[in-house]
C-alpha cells in the first residue's frame, strides 16, 4: 500500500506542474452508422511524433501543445481515414470530434503506433473483422496460440492449452466478457473453471487479449495471458439465423433492436437476442444436448458526459456425455471409437448475469469508468474417469455440484496529460469480487440418482480486493514505457459440512510490479520488452488445508518481441517468452485432493503472420513452440503432463460484403507427453474446417463443415489409471474423447 501511495503522490506533483501558455486537444471518435465510440483508433499530429490511441469510450487527449494550428489524422482498420485541422490556444482545451465511415478491411491501413502501444490491439482487431465465429467453441479459437478441447459434452467448459500450459478449464488464463469475470474461483470441478457458453457468438464485437501477466489492471489467472470479449452495444440490423446439420443438430438465433432509428440517433440503443441449440452429437450414445441463451442490452447517454451500458443475460444447458474412454476398450472391440463405458455421464448448468458499466468524461477531461456486476450460477456434473477402480461393484461415478453467487466492482480513473513535452497517461483503479457458494459438493454416486458417499461438502466464502496504478509515457520520439504495480488481497473461508460445520479461514496478499517498453522505429517496425510478476490463486479448500501457505504462489515472466510490416500487405508479430512459477498447487475437483506440482519453467517462441493476398483474400498463420519443464526433477522425468509443445493454426479467408465468401482453416497440435517421463504420449492431430457463404443485401446462405477430410483424431487425452468391469488389475494408459468426424451444417440468415 505504501508503494502505491508514493506512486500516486509523485504523479500528482508531476501533473500539477504548470507549463505556461500550452494548450490541449481533446476529442472523441465515433462510428458514423451506429454513433458508438471507436476504441483503439490511431490519432497522429501530422509532421510530429505526437498522438494518442482512443480509449474504450472513444476519447483521446493530447496535452502540452504550443499554440498553433495542427493537422490531425485519424485511422482505424476497416474505416476511412479522416483529417481535420484544429487551432490550439494557450491555456485552453480545443475540442474536436471525428465520425468515421466503415470501408473494406485493408492491411495497408495498419500502422504500428509509438503512442501508448500498450493498448493497441492490431492482430485481434484484424481477426475479428475477417473471421466468422459460428459456435461457442470458436470464441476461444480466435485467440492466437490457443487450442481447446471438449471432453464431457458440449455443456462443459473446454480444456484450454496455451504457452506450454495444460490450463485445464482456466487456471492460467483470465477470461472476461465486457469486463465481467468468466473464471470461477474454488469451483466444484477445478480452480478457474471458465464456461464462456453464455456468450452468443453473433453478438461479439471485439476480442482484446494479451499473452503474459504484464497489465496492472489484470490480476488473478492471467499467468499465461488474458482475454476480454466485447459484446455489441448496438445491432446494426435485426437478424434471424437458422442452422441444421448432421447428428440431429439444430440452432436458432436472433437479435432485435427495441428502439427506433430516431431514438438511436439520439445515442440510445437497446436490443434483445436469443439462442437455442439442440444436438445428439456424433457419439454412439445420443448427447441430447440443449442450450438456451437470452440477452438484453442497453447503451446510451444518461448525462451529456456519461454513457451507461447495462446487460442482463441468462443461459441454461443440459446434456449427456460419453466421457473419456480407454484405448484398450476400443482396440479390443468392447466399444467403438465413439462409444462409452459409463452411459450415465453428463450434467446441467445455468448462469444469470447483470452487468452495468458507466463511462464518464469529467470536467477536467479525465475518463472515469465504474462497473458493477452480479452473477447467479449453478452447476451439476456427473463423470466417471476410472470406471471400476475404486468401487468394483457400483463403479466410480462422481457428482460435482455447486450453487454460487458472485458480485463485484471495477473502477478505473484515467488521466491523459503531459510531462514536459512528453505525452503520458496515468491510470489508477480498484477491483473487487466476492464469491459465495452453498454446498460445494464432490460425491460418489450411481446412475445419477443414488448417493453412495459424500467426499467433499461445504460452503466457500472468497473475496479478492485489488488496487493498481500505471503510467504510460512517451520517453522519446521512438521509446515508450508503461510502468505499473498491482496489489491483491485475498480472504478465504471454508465451512466443512462433513466435519461438524468446522469453519476455517485465512488471508494473504501479493504485490505485482509490471514494466513494458516499446521501441518504435517507424510506423512499420516496433520492438517490445514486457516484464512482470503475476499469480493464480489456489482453491479455498487447498488454502485452509495448508493453513494459509502457498495461497498466492508468484509467477515471473518476460516477452521480447516485434511487430513488423515488411510490406504494406504483410504483418508479422513474433516473440520469445519465458515464464517461471514458484508452485503449481492444483485442487483436483475429480478426486477432492491437493496435487502439488512444484516449481516449473516454460519458454518458447510465438509467431503470427497476417497477409492480404488480394483485395478480398486474406491468409493467416500462427505457430507456437514451447519447452515446459518441472524444476528440480531428474532429466527425463521432468516433463509436464499434457503441456503443449507445438501448435499451429491458420487458414485463408475470402471476405466479400455481397457475394461469395468463405474460409478454409486448419489446426495442428503436435504429440505431447501424457506423464512425467513421456512413456505415455498424447498423439497430435491435424484437422481442417471449411465455411462457404453467399450474401445478398438481406440474406446469407451458407455451409459450415467441421473436419472436412474426416480425419480420425482424439480431441482430449489423459494418462489415467482405470479398471474395466471384467479386469482384475488396473491399467494406466491414454483415455480420450474422440474428435468430431466430418460434420456439415447449413445455415440461413435474414437481416431486416
Amino acid at each position: 500500500m505504501t508503494l502505491l501511495k508514493r506512486l500516486f503522490f509523485i504523479h500528482l506533483l508531476t501533473i500539477s506542474t504548470v507549463f505556461g501558455h500550452l494548450g490541449t486537444i481533446v476529442g472523441k471518435i465515433t462510428d458514423s452508422q451506429t454513433n458508438l465510440p471507436i476504441r483503439g483508433a490511431n490519432i497522429i499530429l501530422t509532421g510530429l511524433n505526437r498522438g494518442a490511441i482512443s480509449d474504450e469510450a472513444g476519447y483521446f487527449q493530447i496535452s502540452n501543445l504550443s499554440p498553433a494550428p495542427y493537422t490531425i489524422e485519424v485511422s482505424f482498420m476497416g474505416y476511412l481515414s479522416q483529417t481535420q485541422i484544429v487551432v490550439v490556444k494557450a491555456d485552453e482545451a480545443s475540442i474536436i470530434n471525428f465520425t468515421l465511415s466503415s470501408t473494406e478491411v485493408s492491411l495497408d491501413e495498419i500502422k504500428v503506433s509509438a503512442i501508448n502501444p500498450q493498448h493497441q490491439q492490431v492482430i485481434s482487431s484484424l481477426d475479428i473483422k475477417l473471421r466468422t465465429i459460428n459456435n461457442s467453441q470458436e470464441i476461444l479459437r480466435i485467440i492466437p496460440g490457443v487450442v481447446i478441447g471438449q471432453h464431457a459434452g458440449g455443456g462443459k467448459a473446454e480444456q484450454i492449452f496455451l504457452r506450454g500450459f495444460d490450463i485445464d478449464h482456466g487456471t492460467d488464463i483470465r477470461l472476461t466478457v465486457d469486463g465481467m469475470p468468466i473464471n470461477m474461483v474454488s469451483h466444484a470441478h477445478g480452480q478457474g473453471y471458465a464456461d464462456a457458453h453464455f456468450i452468443i457468438p453473433e453478438l461479439i464485437d471485439g476480442v482484446e487479449f494479451k499473452k503474459g501477466m504484464y497489465d496492472s489492471d489484470k490480476g488473478n489467472f492471467s499467468t499465461a495471458g488474458w482475454v476480454n470479449f466485447r459484446t455489441k452495444s448496438v445491432l446494426e440490423q435485426n437478424f434471424l439465423k437458422a442452422e441444421a446439420g448432421q447428428f440431429k443438430t439444430y440452432r436458432l438465433v436472433g437479435g432485435f433492436n427495441l428502439l427506433n432509428k430516431k431514438t438511436q440517433n439520439n445515442n440510445q440503443n437497446a436490443y434483445v437476442a436469443g439462442e437455442y441449440n439442440y444436438s445428439d452429437a456424433y457419439f454412439d450414445a445420443p448427447q441430447h444436448f440443449k442450450r438456451l441463451n437470452l440477452v438484453g442490452k442497453y447503451h446510451g447517454h444518461i448525462s451529456p458526459n456519461t454513457n451507461l451500458s447495462f446487460t442482463t443475460s441468462t443461459f441454461r444447458s443440459q446434456w449427456n456425455a460419453s466421457g473419456q474412454i480407454p484405448d484398450r476398450a476400443v482396440e479390443s472391440g468392447l466399444i467403438g471409437f465413439f462409444g462409452a463405458i459409463d452411459p450415465n455421464e453428463g450434467g446441467e448448468t445455468s448462469r444469470t448475469n447483470l452487468n452495468a458499466e458507466f463511462v464518464t468524461l469529467t470536467l477536467r477531461n479525465h475518463v472515469w469508468k465504474n462497473q458493477f456486476f452480479y452473477a447467479n450460477y449453478n452447476f451439476e456434473l456427473y463423470s466417471n474417469f476410472t470406471f471400476f477402480l475404486e468401487d468394483p461393484l457400483n463403479g466410480d461415478q462422481i457428482r460435482q455440484k455447486e450453487a454460487r453467487n458472485l458480485w463485484g466492482y471495477n473502477s478505473n480513473y484515467s488521466i491523459a496529460h503531459g510531462i514536459g513535452q512528453k505525452q503520458s497517461t496515468f491510470n489508477i483503479g480498484v477491483n473487487y469480487r466476492h464469491d459465495l457458494t452453498n454446498d460445494s459438493e464432490l460425491s460418489h454416486t450411481k446412475n445419477r440418482t443414488e448417493l453412495l458417499k459424500a467426499i467433499k461438502l461445504g460452503d466457500i466464502n472468497e473475496a479478492n480486493f485489488g488496487l493498481y496504478a500505471d503510467e504510460s509515457v512517451q520517453i522519446s520520439k521512438r521509446l515508450s514505457a508503461t510502468i505499473g504495480v498491482r496489489f491483491d488481497y485475498f480472504h478465504n473461508q471454508y465451512i466443512d459440512h462433513l466435519q461438524a460445520n468446522t469453519k476455517s479461514k485465512t488471508c494473504a496478499s501479493i504485490l505485482s510490479p509490471k514494466l513494458n517498453l516499446y521501441y518504435t522505429q517507424n510506423s512499420r517496425l516496433q520492438f517490445y520488452l514486457n516484464l512482470g510478476k503475476g499469480f493464480h490463486s489456489n482453491d479455498t479448500r487447498v488454502v485452509v488445508e495448508k493453513n494459509g501457505l502457498d495461497i498466492l504462489p508468484p509467477a515471473y515472466g518476460s516477452d521480447f518481441g516485434t511487430t513488423w510490416k515488411p510490406f504494406p500487405k504483410l504483418l508479422i508479430n513474433a516473440a520469445y517468452w519465458y515464464l517461471w512459477l514458484q508452485q503449481e498447487f492444483v485442487y483436483v475437483g475429480d478426486a477432492g485432493v491437493i496435487e502439488p506440482s512444484g516449481q516449473s519453467v516454460r519458454s518458447g517462441f510465438d509467431v503470427s503472420v497476417r497477409y492480404q493476398l488480394t483485395k478480398n483474400l486474406f491468409a493467416d498463420f500462427d505457430a507456437n513452440w514451447a519447452k515446459p519443464r518441472a524444476v528440480g526433477e531428474a532429466e527425463g522425468k521432468n516433463l509436464l503432463p499434457l503441456a503443449v509443445k507445438f501448435t499451429s493454426i491458420g487458414g485463408i479467408t475470402l471476405k466479400n460484403k455481397h457475394g461469395l465468401s468463405g474460409s478454409l482453416r486448419y489446426r495442428y497440435v503436435g504429440d505431447r507427453p501424457a506423464n512425467e517421463d513421456g512413456s505415455i504420449v498424447a498423439k497430435g492431430y491435424f484437422v481442417t474446417d471449411a465455411l462457404f457463404s453467399y450474401t445478398k443485401s438481406r440474406y446469407t446462405l451458407g455451409l459450415n463443415v467441421q473436419n472436412l477430410f474426416n480425419a480420425c483424431w482424439k480431441e482430449t487425452q489423459f494418462a489415467t489409471e482405470s479398471r474395466l468391469q471384467n479386469e482384475n488389475e488396473p491399467v494406466e494408459e491414454i483415455h480420450f474423447t474422440p474428435g468430431t468426424p466430418f460434420n456439415a451444417k447449413v445455415f440461413f440468415q435474414v437481416i431486416f
